[in-house]
């Protein structure tokens, strides 16, 4: 079987690997038969989603589809793995059962002589984090069927990323909020602080959503029972979610059509 080769991305958490890829994938906008896969992220895949919204014509793999993963490949055109830093190196040989490829690090320019050196064919430069703040916490949690409150939302995140349930330098999440949007959220001390972003997904204005959402946070000392308190605080009950999706659809309504 020919396989094209294939293209691993790795780095530190937070680093830009996503992002790259998504330059990557603009770039190449007309090739046709374009796969990413993302191991190790369980019941979590927040990149994957994000991936999947901003380039539809892309084929998203994750945890659980690894069969299906190998079974596109030979048809394929592009195909690009990315490593999250929870994972060692070396996992790929096993993952590609000894396929060959090429081996890209995103890494921060104050990182040298790291494990990823050695071990890449090309480095580039990514965002300028801070390789300081050691990371010995993950916790993820899945909001899926979950309505957020905006405001309430926004005073969580707020929290999140200036200490106030730990040290955190890593956070990102998919989250649903009331007037139908699915928004991703993305943070990385010592980078400058963005806005949410809307993902390009239809607005869900029916019930509760069945799609993925959820967040994944890096750190240390993390108050895990409060993150998960606060962040319950901000759902939304049944009845306040119908309302709110009943007035969206009348505002949808009432909007002239240009």
């Amino acid at each position: 079987m020919s396989i094209p080769m294939i293209t691993v991305v790795a780095g530190p958490a937070g680093c830009g690997k996503t992002t790259w890829i998504c330059q990557e994938l603009q770039k190449n906008a007309a090739v046709e038969n374009i796969i990413y896969f993302s191991p190790g992220t369980g019941t979590v895949p927040i990149d994957q989603t994000r991936l999947a919204a901003e380039f539809p014509e892309v084929k998203v793999f994750a945890d659980g589809q690894e069969m299906e993963f190998f079974t596109q490949l030979a048809a394929a055109e592009n195909i690009y793995i990315e490593l999250g830093c929870y994972l060692e190196l070396g996992v790929i040989q096993q993952i590609l059962d000894n396929l060959p490829y090429r081996a890209i690090a995103i890494l921060p320019p104050n990182l040298i002589n790291s494990e990823y050196h050695p071990w890449a064919e090309k480095i580039v430069l990514g965002a300028d984090i801070d390789t300081s703040i050691a990371s010995t916490q993950v916790w993820r949690g899945i909001t899926s069927s979950q309505v957020c409150d905006e405001d309430s939302l926004q005073e969580f995140w707020y929290e999140i990323t200036h200490g106030a349930y730990g040290q955190v330098s890593r956070a990102k999440g998919i989250f649903e909020v009331a007037d139908g949007r699915a928004i991703y959220g993305d943070f990385v001390a010592g980078v400058p602080e963005t806005d949410f972003l809307e993902l390009d997904l239809p607005r869900h204005l029916e019930g509760r959503p069945q799609r993925f959402s959820g967040i994944e946070l890096w750190g240390q000392n993390l108050d895990e029972s409060a993150i998960r308190q606060t962040l319950e605080d901000c759902y939304l009950s049944e009845a306040a979610i119908k309302q709110y999706q009943e007035q969206v659809k009348q505002i949808l309504i009432e909007e002239p059509i240009e």
